[in-house]
């Protein structure tokens, strides 16, 4: 097969500073893929580890839209039955040498057949709708991507106050994060060179990207998604941690060196 090189970014700067490196690692991804005959349906990706708990519910929402679609899940080496519970729903399970989100989401891109990819985290729960508008959206030439309004299954006042936030981030500037549903042309995903390979905030890297293509959606209604991650040190410490990592994002610092900030 013929294989995609990566593009160069044009230069982007806050009062001097960049913001983001400006190369994105290649994408292995056969440009038959990108074009020779594309299938008008949403690819919908979840990248998985040991995610028995969530995956049966959130592969329920997914089926519930009657939008023509299709499902991959990339595994990374699950010990418990996610890959069972993936392909006994109708998905198309692949197996990922690197248990990695990046490079998951882009295994599963380079093997998809819709001309949306949309990345799903495996404990989100899509609208019975949510297709349908991704659809809808798309339908406008001047939409390359976008993602949904987002709530976690919680009762905190706080959490509801950051998705608030969230969404008008996502309004406003266009950044989106993983557990919003993004979603994005295929051929744009190809052009940008997929997500880049890091361990953190591939997702917000790939938003500030795409923002450069064209009109950038927050759809409704809102994507539910866990709130797992705020379990083991709290919905304050683990959104103050965060927003000091997008802070040093904005103001220059590249992601793969937030990404080791973040871990510490």
């Amino acid at each position: 097969p013929t294989w995609r090189p990566a593009k160069s970014l044009p230069s982007e700067k806050i009062g001097g500073t960049p913001i983001f490196a400006r190369e994105t690692r290649a994408l292995p991804i056969p440009l038959s893929h990108f074009y020779g005959m594309l299938v008008s349906m949403i690819s919908i990706i979840i990248p998985t580890l040991n995610e028995e708990k969530h995956l049966p519910l959130t592969l329920a929402r997914v089926h519930a839209n009657r939008t023509e679609h299709e499902v991959i899940v990339v595994d990374a080496g699950s010990m418990d039955a996610t890959a069972e519970i993936g392909k006994s729903a109708g998905a198309r399970v692949m197996d990922s040498p690197r248990a990695q989100r990046a490079a998951q989401m882009n295994l599963g891109a380079s093997d998809a057949q819709g001309d949306t990819l949309l990345f799903l985290h495996a404990d989100t729960l899509l609208s019975d709708s949510a297709l349908e508008r991704i659809d809808g959206a798309v339908q406008q030439p001047e939409i390359v991507g976008g993602a949904f309004a987002r709530r976690y299954d919680s009762n905190s006042w706080f959490l509801r106050a950051t998705c608030w936030l969230a969404e008008m981030r996502g309004r406003l500037f266009g950044w989106h994060l993983g557990d919003q549903a993004m979603f994005v042309r295929r051929s744009v995903f190809a052009a940008l060179g997929g997500f880049r390979e890091i361990d953190l905030l591939e997702d917000l890297d790939f938003a500030r990207r795409l923002c450069r293509r064209g009109r950038v959606v927050t759809l409704k209604p809102f994507v539910l998604s866990s709130a797992r991650r705020f379990n083991r040190r709290g919905a304050v410490a683990t959104t103050c941690s965060d927003a000091w990592v997008l802070l040093r994002c904005a103001c220059g610092t590249d992601p793969l060196r937030s990404s080791t900030i973040g871990q510490k």
